[in-house]
């Protein structure tokens, strides 16, 4: 089994800065990928940001300059470093990997943590 663990979501006013982190866990595990979706109530889930495993990037137009992804490989964990935050930032965001384990390829999704921005 692998495992995302989220946190960092929260309330912050337009203009302010969050930190997201996610954690991947498992047995035998060789991670891919990781990645940054979000879903607005009334969307759909659309990708934010995502890391490979050669560290190359990838975002979205509406983040671009404002988001940035990192990863620390050591503890298999990739953070997403907001600024500048509008309200239409405003959505649950969720984890994704793309990870080998002894099972074969996976894809995993976290449980997601909102985001909320507003006065």
């Amino acid at each position: 089994q692998v495992q995302l663990v989220e946190s960092g979501g929260g309330l912050v006013q337009p203009g302010g800065s969050l930190r997201l982190s996610c954690a991947a866990s498992g047995s035998s595990l060789t991670i891919w990928s990781m990645g940054w979706y979000r879903q607005a109530p009334g969307k759909e889930r659309e990708l934010v940001a995502s890391i490979i495993s050669d560290g190359s990037t990838n975002y979205a137009d509406s983040v671009k300059g404002r988001f940035s992804i990192s990863r620390d490989n050591a503890k298999n964990t990739v953070y997403l470093q907001m600024n500048s935050l509008k309200p239409e930032d405003t959505a649950v965001y969720y984890c994704n990997t793309l990870a080998t384990t002894l099972a074969g390829y996976r894809e995993v999704w976290g449980q997601g943590t909102p985001v909320t921005v507003s006065s």
